[in-house]
């Protein structure tokens, strides 16, 4: 597993779709996944330290997670599948730790509200992360690497033999 940082949220400007990119902590290479618009705003609106006066689905989430004396140790990007990203939550429970099947996106978006860490598997990050050999400091730069990337690549390419 790779330590990943949330380096940003970019949009398609074909499909205005919001892309989250996940950075290596260690590294120049990112992970770039298409979320949802709502996930998109819960993740922006705790990044930017915006306060709502009702809580916001992932904040309920944290929310039960706290009063139930548990802990989200890790989120973890898993795979792709199928086009398909998928994800896990690690939490401590007084039980032990569990791991639960999430979408990256909710998982995402609770990590920013918990301060859990990130990760992704080394498998995913070789077959489908963008590298580059200079500092990135614009995520557009990011997301059009990947576009150009994706212009020569079908899902066949994703399947495992």
């Amino acid at each position: 597993m790779k330590e990943m940082v949330l380096y940003g949220i970019s949009f398609d400007v074909i499909g205005k779709q919001p892309i989250i990119l996940l950075k290596t902590a260690d590294a120049n290479k990112f992970l770039p996944i298409w979320i949802g618009h709502q996930e998109a705003a819960a993740i922006l609106i705790k990044l930017q330290g915006t306060d709502l006066p009702r809580p916001m689905t992932h904040d309920l989430m944290s929310s039960i997670i706290e009063q139930l004396s548990a802990e989200v140790l890790k989120v973890t990007v898993t795979e792709l599948k199928e086009n398909t990203f998928y994800a896990l939550l690690t939490l401590r429970l007084d039980s032990g730790e569990i791991e639960v099947d999430s979408r990256p996106s909710d998982a995402l978006a609770l990590a920013v509200r918990t301060n859990a860490p990130i990760f992704a598997s080394e498998q995913l990050i070789e077959d489908n992360a963008i590298e580059f050999d200079h500092e990135v400091e614009d995520p557009e730069e990011v997301v059009d690497r990947f576009r150009e990337f994706l212009k020569d690549v079908s899902p066949e390419d994703f399947v495992d033999d």
